[in-house]
């Protein structure tokens, strides 16, 4: 064991430091009046939106009662701002403008008058959509409180029809943040920052936009593609129930690789009714379900998904009135022993080396926003060019259409859900797991305090959002792989939930503990390992998988946020980092030989002082 990088790579708080301001190439020319205003949701596309980005008026002030215990911000009324903000990008992040955090005990407003386009039917309704507010909202239109949520990293609606048909409203919403004070979910914020946790953001940081959708709308679509049989099986919800069933119209299949544009940006091209095989109809508390299984029409030919041929279908979907557009792709992800007998995972059942590389989708302008749509590709084209199959999105939910962007340029996605619990007990989830890995395997998850999960409030409300993301996210045809806990950060009870994620969803795979605490179950014996040498164990029906390796770092001056390096084994120059890269990549071959069926490199980005990436915090210099 390398033990003096090990106890170079002591988790520190820096709370104090100010950061070097850094400007991503998009972020220094990001024209202000054109803010993301791509279609947020490229699975379920309708044509009559209207993006609200851009500029909105704020306020950032304490959460000071008056007699009635109200906010002293009343809602309905216009209050005196403190100055803009520009959605969808976080107060702490430069390109908002404001640089400024929302801490515990403090709320944030934002408020704009919001003008309509006129409703497409006289029957319309208006909806409202946020794709993600950080951590609690309360949305107010005309002062009137339409929607409650919690929950950073999910989005969420309320209908405005009323006030949408008057022409225009006052939108409000006021945003609490508790952070890491809490048991809520947060992924790698933290308010004192340092180490491998970086700068807490709030507020609204995905887009808003409303859209007008008929009287009974499409509420949800879930497809799930059936490899074997080269069929489709397609679960639409409507509000009410339908005269008759809704048609499936499918495109032929094509790759999208070489543009920017996602399949549902285009016109719809010429397309085909899909045969209906079976069908079902169900009333549920969400709506009215219908079920229908379809094959490929005879003129549509079949094309399987993979990295190498990134083929997607094209989908329109028609139930009454509403029309939405959406894709699928056929594949499927599984375990199978290969022709020594060893477990792999295999896409179309066929071995695959996942060779993977973590990615936190962090920007040293946005925060966890990036600046437009091209960053996101430029990231995604990143790790393929440096070889890569896979990318692990770190302990976030990702914007939409960077799924949609590994769907069509042929990358499989690794989804770890987002972490949360109490403060974590380093000592013994980083410190003693590294120095003492039999650790690892003697540890149950069910000894709540340890883990920092004696909340049951807590551990109901991870539940509850781990299931909202299978469902967000199901119909993404890169997504692989489910990981719901990462190094004993908020685990709990992780055998119970992976068979419940499983059973969830059984086209996809789940890594039910990364990195360590293994409590038997889930489709992988899953290891990090940065500061031995790289080695392969038995893994019986599980596939063997390295998680988390590397984290090779190399600070490159005018490029990163602090003088400081955390890192685990630390280089001078690029020449340096070029080399120890080499050999430790090289080695990998041999690793797959005895086993190995995925290894995730850390990390594709720099993040404030973990300059341990690919490529530098402002995406400027790659440094290989």
């Amino acid at each position: 064991m390398k033990w003096k990088n090990a106890l170079g790579a002591r988790q520190e708080e820096h709370a104090d430091d100010v950061l070097h301001p850094l400007y991503t190439p998009w972020g220094e020319h990001l024209d202000k009046n054109h803010v993301w205003e791509e279609y947020p949701r490229p699975q379920l596309r309708r044509e009559q939106y209207s993006i609200l980005n851009g500029y909105w008026d704020f306020l950032i002030e304490e959460e000071k009662k008056n007699a009635s215990g109200a906010a002293t911000v009343c809602p309905g009324e216009s209050f005196r701002p403190d100055g803009q903000i520009l959605v969808p990008f976080s107060p702490e992040s430069l390109l908002s403008g404001v640089s400024r955090p929302l801490l515990p005990g403090q709320s944030l407003w934002y408020q704009r008058t919001v003008s309509f386009e006129p409703p497409t039917a006289p029957d319309a309704r208006c909806l409202l959509h946020f794709q993600a507010v950080d951590q609690e909202a309360e949305v107010y239109v005309n002062g009137r409180l339409r929607v409650r949520h919690l929950g950073g990293y999910l989005p969420f609606s309320a209908e405005i029809t009323e006030e949408a048909r008057a022409g225009s409203c006052l939108l409000q919403v006021r945003v609490r943040d508790r952070s890491d004070t809490s048991y809520h979910a947060r992924g790698k914020q933290k308010l004192k920052r340092g180490g491998m946790f970086y700068t807490a953001q709030s507020g609204i940081w995905q887009s808003v936009w409303y859209e007008w959708v008929p009287a009974n709308p499409i509420l949800s679509l879930k497809l799930t593609p059936d490899y074997d049989r080269q069929r489709l099986t397609v679960s639409v919800i409507t509000k009410r129930p339908l005269a008759d069933r809704p048609k499936i119209m499918v495109g032929c299949p094509g790759r999208f690789d070489g543009e920017a544009a996602l399949p549902t940006d285009r016109a719809a091209e010429e397309t085909r009714a899909m045969p209906v095989l079976s069908q079902s109809q169900k009333e549920t508390k969400s709506g009215c379900r219908f079920t229908l299984i379809c094959a490929l029409p005879e003129e549509v030919p079949f094309r399987a998904w993979s990295p190498d041929s990134p083929t997607l279908y094209p989908l329109t979907i028609r139930a009454g009135e509403d029309v939405v557009r959406s894709y699928f792709a056929l594949r499927v992800f599984s375990r199978e022993a290969d022709a020594e007998g060893i477990v792999r995972f295999c896409l179309n059942h066929e071995p695959l080396f996942l060779d993977g590389v973590l990615d936190q989708g962090y920007w040293s302008d946005g925060l966890m926003t990036a600046p437009c749509d091209e960053a996101l590709v430029f990231d995604i084209l990143l790790a393929k060019r440096h070889g890569f199959n896979m990318i692990r999105k770190h302990l976030k939910i990702e914007n939409l259409r960077w799924y949609a962007h590994c769907d069509r340029l042929g990358v499989i996605v690794w989804q770890d859900m987002v972490n949360g619990g109490t403060d974590y007990n380093m000592g013994l989830v980083c410190y003693l797991t590294t120095g003492f890995p039999a650790l690892w395997d003697h540890l149950s998850d069910h000894r709540y305090r340890l883990l920092s999960r004696a909340d049951a409030a807590g551990r109901r409300e991870w539940e509850r959002e781990c299931r909202e993301t299978i469902r967000l996210l199901y119909n993404v045809p890169s997504l692989a792989v489910w990981g719901p806990f990462n190094e004993g950060w908020g685990q709990f009870d992780a055998a119970r939930i992976s068979r419940e994620i499983q059973a969830m969803d059984p086209t996809r795979l789940v890594d039910h503990a990364s990195g360590w605490f293994d409590q038997g179950e889930g489709d992988f014996l899953s290891i990090h390992n940065y500061f031995r040498k790289l080695t392969v164990k038995p893994s019986g029906e599980r596939i063997f998988a390295l998680t988390e390796y590397g984290g090779l770092s190399c600070r490159i001056d005018g490029h990163a946020s602090v003088d400081r390096v955390y890192g685990y084994q630390k280089y001078e120059d690029a020449a340096a980092l070029k080399q120890g890269y080499t050999n430790l990549r090289g080695s990998l071959p041999g690793l797959v030989r005895q086993g190995l069926s995925a290894a995730i490199y850390t990390q594709l980005s720099d993040i404030e002082e973990e300059v341990n990436g690919l490529v530098t915090y402002d995406r400027r210099v790659e440094k290989l």
